[in-house]
């Protein structure tokens, strides 16, 4: 059975709508950019609440618990099978303060050898241009719809 995860995608209003994305941590990922980043995001534990697991996820990615008002994106189906569930919030974060869990993995593969390292290795804020070409491709839809709520919004 695929996993389920869920998330926030934060964003701000500047001279232009920004969201903030996370970037994976690891030797997998280390020369990935465009493609590679996510919105903060991780496992649903059991039969947990996704708004539950998303705010805790976005927490235990970077450090900051987040208040307010979740608005759903839906959800999305990732290439590998796993489902996400999407949340806005409103919100600011200064991405040089991020705080990230550690975990564990064999690198290299088949070596024995287990190395530790951030879960997220950093974070950024990008206008959303530059954000469709830098997220997961199968989270893009998270972005127009956000897109789309927020025009819904300054339309009102």
């Amino acid at each position: 059975m695929a996993a389920t995860s869920a998330g926030i995608l934060m964003y701000r209003q500047k001279i232009a709508l920004e969201v903030l994305l996370v970037h994976p941590g690891g030797p997998f990922w280390r020369s990935r950019d465009l493609g590679a980043w996510s919105i903060p995001k991780g496992e649903l534990d059991g039969k947990e609440d996704p708004e539950v697991a998303a705010r805790r996820e976005f927490a235990e990615e970077l450090g900051i618990e987040v208040s307010g008002s979740l608005q759903s994106l839906g959800q999305v189906r990732q290439r590998g099978g796993k489902t996400v569930w999407g949340y806005a919030l409103e919100g600011e974060l200064d991405t040089s303060c991020i705080r990230c869990n550690e975990v564990s993995m064999e690198w290299p593969p088949r070596s024995g050898r287990t190395i530790n390292f951030p879960e997220v290795d950093r974070a950024a804020w990008f206008t959303l241009p530059i954000a469709k070409e830098k997220i997961l491709a199968g989270q893009q839809p998270f972005l127009d719809r956000l897109e789309r709520l927020c025009e819904e919004v300054s339309e009102r």
